[in-house]
């Protein structure tokens, strides 16, 4: 798919994995809407990308704030054609111990904004895409989730973060199928151990100390590094219906 002149919407894109994503498609020529609940980071991003960049305050849960957002990205030349999903929450518990069991509605609201938010993005900004006319291979959109390696390597305490990444790989195969008829193309990325703002609070020892757990390259991931994936995705377009694993040979212990 040509990035160029594309209309590209990212969730979580004020920060982190979703402001490198930001910054890769809009630096391949993409109008790019950077939805986000910070509004000062989305502006602040907004304002120094300049043209073709433009932010919009939106909650992955609110089908209202999602469907404007969708909107003001289809404006682009081309239409919509590029939707990545970066906006996530965490909640580290186990399911029982000494203070009794996991809270239900912490569980909950991991799984809504993670899993439910993502479906959100993925329904609205697909049913954009179909509107499309198709490129020269018959490409109407491409859609592009963030799972994580906690899906398959669940950590003690991950039980609410593992389930929500885990059931976006589950979508993954049955949202291309269901669209493939229509040439739009569905896949997700489960990063490993990156270099984002939630591990720029660990105390630097520590965060050398993860980058050394990782097999090659033995560091942490740059944000640049999925953005370049995303767009990797976008250049070919037979990378359809699957979940690509970016974490350096990494199998994360239980702890």
């Amino acid at each position: 798919m040509q990035i160029d002149s594309a209309g590209a919407l990212v969730s979580g894109g004020a920060s982190g994995l979703g402001e490198a994503t930001v910054r890769r498609l809009h630096g391949a020529g993409a109008h790019v809407a950077i939805a986000d609940l910070n509004r000062e980071k989305g502006e602040a991003l907004a304002a120094e990308l300049g043209d073709r960049a433009s932010f919009h305050e939106v909650n992955v849960t609110d089908a209202d704030a999602v469907e404007a957002a969708v909107t003001a990205a289809s404006q682009a030349p081309r239409g919509l054609r590029i939707a990545v999903g970066c906006a996530g929450i965490g909640w580290a518990q186990r399911v029982t111990g000494k203070q009794g069991p996991h809270p239900l509605d912490l569980f909950k609201n991991v799984v809504e904004v993670n899993l439910v938010g993502m479906f959100n993005l993925l329904r609205l900004s697909t049913t954009q895409m179909n509107a499309n006319d198709p490129d020269e291979e018959g490409e109407r959109g491409l859609f592009v989730s963030t799972a994580s390696v906690a899906a398959f390597d669940g950590q003690i305490g991950q039980i609410a973060y593992s389930a929500s990444k885990a059931g976006i790989v589950g979508m993954t195969l049955p949202a291309a199928r269901d669209l493939a008829s229509r040439g739009i193309r569905v896949m997700a990325i489960a990063p490993g151990l990156f270099d984002t703002p939630l591990l720029a609070a660990l105390p630097e020892p520590a965060r050398q100390a993860l980058g050394e757990s990782i097999p090659f390259p033995s560091r942490l991931g740059r944000p640049s590094e999925f953005g370049d994936l995303v767009a990797a995705i976008a250049a070919n377009p037979m990378l359809n219906g699957e979940t690509i694993r970016l974490d350096g040979a990494i199998r994360m212990p239980p702890r």
